[in-house]
């Protein structure tokens, strides 16, 4: 997989963010539904999440208390606004 470089300034889906790389979820693209599944895992607008590995055409993050493979599909409808990975 190339390596992406990603601007913080812009909104991005979930999928698109690179491993390693820290975002703040900025909007959830789905039904009441979907949002109350995602606060039932500990995503919601506001949270901080990492991406820690790829799996197909789903992914894998971690939040400051847990980890969570989501599926493509709903990592689609999470957009992202890219965190400064500087330390």
């Amino acid at each position: 997989m190339d390596s992406k470089v990603v601007e913080p300034s812009q909104s991005i889906g979930l999928n698109n963010l690179p491993i390693g790389h820290k975002a703040r979820i900025s909007a959830i693209n789905g039904d009441r539904t979907l949002s109350r599944r995602l606060l039932s895992l500990g995503l919601r607008v506001g949270t901080e999440i990492s991406v820690l590995q790829h799996r197909g055409q789903g992914v894998v993050v971690a939040t400051a208390s847990t980890r969570v493979a989501l599926g493509s599909s709903i990592a689609s409808q999470l957009l992202l606004h890219p965190l400064d990975n500087t330390n």
